[in-house]
């Protein structure tokens, strides 16, 4: 298993080569990539490159990086996708229902009546999480589609870091 921030941890899924690989745009501080579990279509996430677990671990500095590319990535993602409204969500620690101990910023295009109940979409990724990311049981896109899809939005966010 290849590491690739400089304080990687083993354990952690978010630090592996081959999902940060993955990513469809990436500052030196943060990447964002397509969640190969999508509970909506647009479904992404955006974490930190450096192994964090909580939100309060980022410097301000850092904190606010974060936030403003998020906002750039997720406006991208509404014009690709086509979507009116957005949700964003960050599980901060194993109460909160944070199953992958790494920061990460759930980005959900919105569209109307996507779901039958506008929260609905909390319960999903509660669902979702409960299977561990690598695991075979949890309704994953495939190989080819991710592939595909990860192209496609690394075209359409080319301009966010001019």
């Amino acid at each position: 298993m290849q590491l690739t921030n400089n304080n990687p941890n083993a354990e952690c899924l978010f630090c592996r080569k081959e999902i940060t690989e993955k990513s469809f745009c990436s500052t030196p501080l943060f990447s964002a990539f397509y969640n190969i579990s999508p509970i909506l279509p647009g479904h992404s996430l955006v974490i930190p490159d450096k192994h964090y677990e909580s939100l309060f671990e980022l410097s301000d500095d850092e904190l606010s990086e974060m936030m403003v590319f998020a906002r750039k990535i997720t406006s991208s993602l509404k014009t690709f996708f086509n979507c009116d409204g957005f949700d964003w969500t960050i599980q901060d620690g194993v109460s909160a229902g944070q199953t992958v101990p790494h920061l990460h910023l759930h980005i959900v295009p919105r569209k109307p009546l996507d779901l039958p109940e506008s929260n609905e979409w909390y319960k999903k990724i509660q669902q979702s999480e409960e299977h561990i990311l690598d695991s075979e049981n949890r309704a994953r896109l495939n190989e080819k589609e991710y592939a595909e899809i990860t192209q496609r939005l690394k075209i359409a966010c080319a301009s966010i870091n001019e």
